[in-house]
Order: C-alpha cells, then structure tokens, then sequence
C-alpha cells in the first residue's frame, strides 16, 4: 500500500523509497513508491506532474491500494527525490475546490451533486434533482460563491470510518480523495460559463482565473 502523503500534507517534495520497478512497454516504467505527494488521476481530477529522481512523471495512477507513477526510464530500489509541479497542483487545487463551492451552491436550490469533472477547461458539476428543486441563474450561484470565496474559509480534513472528509470552514464535509486550497483566499475567481438542463440533471460548467 503507498501511504498517500497528499492526503494530509500540501508538501511539493520529499523523500521516497523505490517498492517496485515494472517494464510496462518500451520506454515506460511503472515505478511504486513506499510514499507518494502525487495525486493520481481519479476522483473527476487529473494527475500532478513533476519529477521524480529528476525524471519527468508522465502520468499517475491508481491501481488497488498503490498509486503508479509512470516514467520513461526505470529507478533501482533506492530513495529518491520527488517534486510535484507547483503550478500544475495549484490550478488542480483551485479547480477542486471551486467544484465543491458550486456544489454547496446548487444544493441551496434543492440539487444534489452526483458527479464532478475538475479538468482544466472541461470543469463541470452535474446535480439530481432533490425535494423542490428549482433551476438557478448563474448570478444567483455566483453570489453564494463569491461570499464564501470572499471570506477566505480555512480547508478541514478529517477521516471518518476510513473516509477522508473535505470541508470548509462549517460548510458541509464532502467524501474526497482530491487535493483542494488550504484556503478560499487563494482561490481567484470562479466563472460560471454556463448553467443547463439534460434528461432531468443540472449540469454547470466552469472554470477559475
């Protein structure tokens, strides 16, 4: 199992130990570390990107309790360094986030968020329909999230029957796997580019500067 350093910690390098080292095809290695700072694709988010013993990663990847980081050239079974993409994780980060605030945000309108998509220019937030659901103006999201983001609310992490919990300050505590701003102050601005229905679900689309 690779003890998932991301999880509890916004560090961007540290000190890993090689598990194992597989040829996958000519020129990709998949490399399991004892510990990892990258987050793997999954959980509607994309891979980190960075370095690992000074090697570009060329994905992440989840694959039962490990997490696989594919390199181009194998690594013995040494410690090496590992660096995440500092501006690659914030923009994830930011995407994250304001994917949870525009859940908080459709569910005062009576919506439920069933399935979220954090990719850079593809973020959108897909809702059912609750009890007395009623479509939203994009304005009327805004102003929810703009005071939220307006009140830089601190980031909790807490672990509940073996579920990580992401929160907000007391906004409500989503199940999540993601890496998300230790802060809505470094949040920017979350636009809101389009708000539609499809085959009874809300769907919003979005995007941060």
């Amino acid at each position: 199992m690779t003890e998932r350093l991301y999880y509890t910690s916004d560090v961007l390098e540290c000190t890993a130990q090689v598990r194992r080292c597989d040829q996958q095809s000519e020129g990709h290695y998949a490399i399991v570390l004892d510990k990892t700072i990258f987050h793997p694709q999954g959980g509607g988010q994309p891979a980190d990107k960075g370095w690992i013993a000074g090697m570009p990663v060329e994905t992440v990847l989840q694959q039962g309790d490990d997490v696989v980081h594919i390199l181009a050239q194998p690594l013995a079974a040494n410690a090496v360094r590992l660096e995440v993409d500092a501006l690659c994780r914030a923009l994830h980060a930011r995407l994250h986030s304001a994917g949870h605030l525009i859940g908080y945000a459709g569910e005062q309108y009576g919506w439920r968020p069933v399935k979220a998509h954090h990719w850079p220019g593809e973020g959108r937030i897909t809702f059912a329909a609750g009890e007395n659901s009623r479509e939203p103006e994009i304005q009327w999201l805004d102003e929810f999230i703009e005071g939220w983001r307006s009140a830089a609310l601190p980031r909790h992490i807490a672990f509940e029957d073996g579920r990580r919990k992401v929160r907000f300050d007391d906004l409500p505590a989503y199940d999540c796997g993601g890496t998300h701003v230790a802060s809505l102050a470094e949040l920017g601005s979350v636009v809101i580019g389009s708000v539609k229905m499809k085959k009874g679900q809300l769907i919003v689309s979005y995007t941060v500067q």
